[in-house]
């Protein structure tokens, strides 16, 4: 078997490496030894240390590499949309299997690559897109494949779940953590794509695509980021017995018409210290799976890095090569129950909002006036002491904590912003999702 490699940074260095120590037990496995053809990068001259390859085998043209007839699998950790999306396609319909990482590519396009293996006849994997080193895909697509997936709730990044584990064990606000991420190396220089959930909500795309048996892309899926959360709405939550974590949830639902949906959503959510989630702690991952049959499934480890992504990679690669020597092919895309997502407004959720208020009688009628004319219902009230939020100096405030119970997200949007209209409200502090029971 014969691999064009698509990339040779972190991840690809690593993979690399792993074809080169395990070559002998790798060989056993699919029964033919694994060769690497090509391995096309961006520039030739870079230092790539001891890389124990010949490196004649490097290339700029990837497109290519992909094309010569001696290419039974591609390997792609390039990341991003273009050009890696032209690069597999061709692949894919010259019939050669594919191995990709890329969460962005099949969140923003999946429905391309998997026609184009359809076209063509070969095998698209993509274990390693989403949590690292977990085995949560395969499972997903084959061991459950006789199971009702209900909802699937993760923490799939690992760069967001270290800032706010930072955060909630020393108190420290959202930039000194998200520095102390940068300097460990688990945020990027520039992290956008983690700190607003853009990585987050890729994920969320294809976890909800396989449990739900619909295309779901990145579109469809109600983003929201941390760079909001503080050191007092974290401080709150362990009042409340509580935690915050990045959530990539995925659920059924059922729509005022009766018609059975999904919803996906990535937003920071409070969840209590009991639930499984709430432990997971530093740049780990985790993906908590309800089934029908199964009952609850938690799959747990490093969700990002280079040798655990590369891990993940090697065994999509065992399993394709197998197949090609086998002369047979995996399960196509399955997306035959093509439900309709949910607007996030219809989305049933659960609010935490905190309010600096004026200290006076009647304010807590009024507020609870507004939530009542939204037909939200209140679940707790909590009230802090004058001034304890408020601007420094105003002894005539208080504070407000209420939580609410199940109402749709657009009431309990609708309620906030007629909060922050009256008078009597001095600021909404802060506004987080609750789930997980609490």
């Amino acid at each position: 078997m014969r691999l064009a490699l698509l990339g040779c940074g972190t991840v690809g260095a690593e993979v690399v490496r792993l074809l080169h120590e395990q070559s002998t037990d790798l060989a056993a496995r699919i029964g033919a030894p694994l060769e690497i053809a090509g391995i096309a990068v961006r520039r030739l001259g870079r230092d790539r240390g001891d890389l124990p390859v010949d490196p004649t085998i490097f290339t700029t043209d990837a497109l290519g590499l992909i094309k010569r007839d001696d290419v039974d699998v591609v390997v792609e950790v390039v990341g991003g949309i273009e050009p890696a999306r032209g690069w597999l396609v061709e692949a894919l319909r010259a019939g050669k299997s594919v191995v990709t990482a890329n969460k962005a590519l099949l969140a923003e396009d999946g429905v391309a690559l998997h026609e184009a293996a359809a076209e063509g006849g070969g095998d698209l994997y993509y274990e390693a897109s989403v949590a690292g080193a977990i085995p949560l895909l395969r499972p997903l697509r084959e061991s459950l494949h006789g199971d009702r997936i209900n909802r699937v709730t993760g923490i799939v990044n690992g760069t967001t779940n270290f800032i706010l584990s930072a955060m909630d064990a020393t108190g420290a606000g959202f930039a000194e953590a998200l520095e102390e991420a940068t300097e460990l190396g688990y945020a990027e220089a520039d992290p956008t794509a983690d700190v607003e959930g853009f990585d987050a909500a890729a994920k969320a795309a294809i976890l909800a695509s396989l449990a739900f048996h619909t295309r779901v892309g990145a579109a469809d899926v109600h983003r929201e980021g941390i760079t909001e959360v503080t050191a007092a709405d974290v401080a709150s939550a362990k009042a409340m017995g509580c935690t915050i974590k990045l959530l990539c949830i995925a659920a059924r639902a059922v729509d005022p018409a009766g018609r059975e949906t999904v919803n996906v959503r990535v937003h920071p959510a409070m969840i209590p210290l009991t639930h499984p989630l709430a432990s997971v702690g530093d740049a780990f991952n985790a993906v908590f799976v309800e089934a029908e049959a199964a009952g609850q499934l938690m799959f747990y480890g490093r969700g990002a890095g280079g040798a655990p992504t590369a891990s993940a990679v090697l065994g999509d690669v065992v399993a394709v090569a197998r197949n090609r020597l086998a002369g047979v092919r995996a399960a196509s895309e399955s997306a035959y129950a093509d439900l309709p997502v949910r607007p996030m407004g219809e989305a049933l959720t659960r609010y935490h909002v905190s309010l600096d208020v004026a200290d006076r009688p009647g304010v807590l009628a009024a507020v609870a006036g507004v939530f009542a004319r939204h037909e939200v219902s209140i679940a707790t009230v909590r009230q802090g002491s004058a001034g304890s939020t408020g601007t420094p100096g105003r002894g005539d405030d208080a504070e407000l904590v209420i939580v609410t119970h199940v109402a749709p997200d657009a009431a309990l949007a609708a309620t906030v912003r007629e909060l922050r209209g009256l008078a009597i409200v001095r600021s909404v502090t802060s506004v987080l999702r609750v789930e997980g029971g609490l």
